[in-house]
Protein backbone atom coordinates (compact mmCIF):
# COMPACT_ATOMS: atom_id res chain seq x y z
CA UNK A 1 0.00 0.00 0.00
CA UNK A 2 1.23 3.70 -1.07
CA UNK A 3 0.96 6.63 1.13
CA UNK A 4 0.52 9.59 -0.88
CA UNK A 5 3.22 12.99 -0.06
CA UNK A 6 -0.51 14.83 -0.30
CA UNK A 7 -2.76 12.51 2.56
CA UNK A 8 0.73 12.50 4.71
CA UNK A 9 0.69 16.67 4.20
CA UNK A 10 -3.22 16.78 5.04
CA UNK A 11 -3.00 14.22 8.21
CA UNK A 12 0.13 16.96 9.91
CA UNK A 13 -1.73 19.88 8.98
CA UNK A 14 -4.99 18.70 10.79
CA UNK A 15 -2.57 17.35 13.80
CA UNK A 16 -1.09 20.35 13.91
CA UNK A 17 -5.02 22.53 13.60
CA UNK A 18 -6.44 20.38 15.90
CA UNK A 19 -3.06 20.83 18.77
CA UNK A 20 -3.37 24.77 18.39
CA UNK A 21 -7.48 24.88 18.05
CA UNK A 22 -8.25 22.49 20.94
CA UNK A 23 -10.25 24.47 23.11
CA UNK A 24 -13.65 22.83 23.05
CA UNK A 25 -16.28 24.72 21.12
CA UNK A 26 -18.56 26.48 24.28
CA UNK A 27 -15.13 27.65 25.21
CA UNK A 28 -14.15 29.73 22.52
CA UNK A 29 -17.62 30.80 21.97
CA UNK A 30 -17.43 32.36 25.40
CA UNK A 31 -14.15 33.57 24.92
CA UNK A 32 -15.22 35.46 21.67
CA UNK A 33 -18.81 36.80 23.54
CA UNK A 34 -16.31 38.00 26.49
CA UNK A 35 -13.80 39.52 24.28
CA UNK A 36 -17.19 41.56 22.39
CA UNK A 37 -18.49 42.45 25.51
CA UNK A 38 -15.56 43.35 27.69
CA UNK A 39 -12.26 43.65 25.42
CA UNK A 40 -11.97 47.88 24.61
CA UNK A 41 -8.20 48.28 24.29
CA UNK A 42 -9.77 52.32 22.37
CA UNK A 43 -12.87 52.61 24.22
CA UNK A 44 -13.24 56.19 26.09
CA UNK A 45 -15.67 57.42 28.68
CA UNK A 46 -17.63 59.46 25.77
CA UNK A 47 -18.27 56.12 23.90
CA UNK A 48 -20.45 53.92 26.13
CA UNK A 49 -23.73 54.04 23.97
CA UNK A 50 -22.52 53.94 21.19
CA UNK A 51 -19.88 50.81 21.40
CA UNK A 52 -22.38 48.63 22.96
CA UNK A 53 -24.76 49.90 20.08
CA UNK A 54 -22.60 48.81 17.28
CA UNK A 55 -21.00 45.58 19.58
CA UNK A 56 -24.90 44.57 20.07
CA UNK A 57 -24.24 44.09 23.78
CA UNK A 58 -27.48 42.70 26.11
CA UNK A 59 -27.58 40.12 28.70
CA UNK A 60 -28.53 36.47 28.40
CA UNK A 61 -32.29 37.43 27.71
CA UNK A 62 -31.58 40.23 25.36
CA UNK A 63 -32.44 43.35 27.81
CA UNK A 64 -30.25 45.92 27.75
CA UNK A 65 -27.37 45.63 30.15
CA UNK A 66 -27.67 47.54 33.54
CA UNK A 67 -23.44 48.26 33.37
CA UNK A 68 -20.69 46.92 31.36
CA UNK A 69 -17.40 47.03 31.51
CA UNK A 70 -14.36 47.42 29.26
CA UNK A 71 -11.13 46.46 29.51
CA UNK A 72 -8.51 48.98 27.87
CA UNK A 73 -5.64 46.60 26.64
CA UNK A 74 -5.23 44.35 24.19
CA UNK A 75 -6.29 40.63 23.95
CA UNK A 76 -3.03 38.82 25.12
CA UNK A 77 -2.57 41.12 28.31
CA UNK A 78 -6.19 40.17 29.33
CA UNK A 79 -5.97 36.69 28.62
CA UNK A 80 -2.68 36.66 30.83
CA UNK A 81 -4.63 37.09 33.77
CA UNK A 82 -5.57 33.50 33.47
CA UNK A 83 -2.60 31.90 33.55
CA UNK A 84 -0.46 34.63 35.70
CA UNK A 85 -3.44 36.33 37.89
CA UNK A 86 -3.83 35.01 41.28
CA UNK A 87 -6.63 32.35 42.12
CA UNK A 88 -9.14 33.74 43.87
CA UNK A 89 -11.79 30.75 43.87
CA UNK A 90 -12.23 27.80 41.83
CA UNK A 91 -11.77 29.66 38.07
CA UNK A 92 -11.74 33.30 39.02
CA UNK A 93 -8.00 34.79 38.79
CA UNK A 94 -7.17 38.47 40.02
CA UNK A 95 -4.76 40.08 37.86
CA UNK A 96 -1.21 40.82 38.88
CA UNK A 97 -1.10 44.39 37.51
CA UNK A 98 -3.63 47.15 37.56
CA UNK A 99 -5.92 47.80 33.98
CA UNK A 100 -7.79 50.82 32.64
CA UNK A 101 -11.51 50.07 33.03
CA UNK A 102 -14.62 51.86 31.09
CA UNK A 103 -17.69 51.20 33.21
CA UNK A 104 -21.01 52.38 31.53
CA UNK A 105 -24.17 52.19 33.63
CA UNK A 106 -28.25 52.15 31.63
CA UNK A 107 -29.75 55.41 32.03
CA UNK A 108 -32.78 54.85 29.70
CA UNK A 109 -34.18 52.00 27.47
CA UNK A 110 -34.96 48.26 27.86
CA UNK A 111 -34.31 46.51 24.63
CA UNK A 112 -31.27 46.75 21.82
CA UNK A 113 -30.88 49.73 19.68
CA UNK A 114 -32.84 51.59 22.07
CA UNK A 115 -30.36 51.11 25.27
CA UNK A 116 -28.86 54.73 26.23
CA UNK A 117 -25.94 55.03 29.02
CA UNK A 118 -24.21 57.63 30.65
CA UNK A 119 -20.66 58.84 30.70
CA UNK A 120 -18.40 56.13 30.93
CA UNK A 121 -16.24 56.19 34.24
CA UNK A 122 -12.55 55.19 34.38
CA UNK A 123 -11.01 53.09 37.13
CA UNK A 124 -7.49 51.43 37.12
CA UNK A 125 -7.32 48.78 39.39
CA UNK A 126 -6.54 45.14 39.48
CA UNK A 127 -9.57 42.92 37.74
CA UNK A 128 -10.88 39.97 38.49
CA UNK A 129 -11.70 37.36 35.68
CA UNK A 130 -13.71 33.92 35.68
CA UNK A 131 -11.50 31.98 33.24
CA UNK A 132 -11.95 28.45 31.31
CA UNK A 133 -9.27 26.27 29.73
CA UNK A 134 -6.96 29.13 30.40
CA UNK A 135 -9.40 31.66 28.45
CA UNK A 136 -11.02 34.62 29.92
CA UNK A 137 -14.72 33.91 29.78
CA UNK A 138 -16.19 35.79 32.67
CA UNK A 139 -15.53 39.48 33.83
CA UNK A 140 -16.45 39.32 37.40
CA UNK A 141 -15.85 43.13 39.47
CA UNK A 142 -12.58 45.53 38.48
CA UNK A 143 -10.57 47.63 41.28
CA UNK A 144 -13.55 47.96 44.02
CA UNK A 145 -13.42 44.21 44.23
CA UNK A 146 -10.12 44.72 45.86
CA UNK A 147 -11.05 46.49 48.80
CA UNK A 148 -12.65 44.43 51.09
CA UNK A 149 -10.72 44.08 54.63
CA UNK A 150 -10.26 40.16 54.93
CA UNK A 151 -12.61 38.43 56.72
CA UNK A 152 -15.48 40.80 56.02
CA UNK A 153 -19.09 40.70 55.49
CA UNK A 154 -18.52 42.18 51.94
CA UNK A 155 -16.95 41.73 48.56
CA UNK A 156 -15.35 38.33 47.47
CA UNK A 157 -16.17 36.34 50.80
CA UNK A 158 -19.70 37.32 51.14
CA UNK A 159 -20.09 35.98 47.13
CA UNK A 160 -18.27 33.45 47.73
CA UNK A 161 -20.79 32.40 50.55
CA UNK A 162 -23.56 33.64 48.94
CA UNK A 163 -24.87 36.57 50.57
Amino acid sequence: MEIHQSTVILLLLLCVSSYTHAQPAHTMRRYQNFLNHHRGPYVNVEMCTSEIRHRKITDSAGYCKPVNSFIRAPDHLITAVCSGGTRLYYNLFRSGTPFDVVTCRLKSGQTHPDCEYDRGRLSIGNIVLGCEHGLPVHYEMGSHFMLRRPGSSWGFDALRKGT
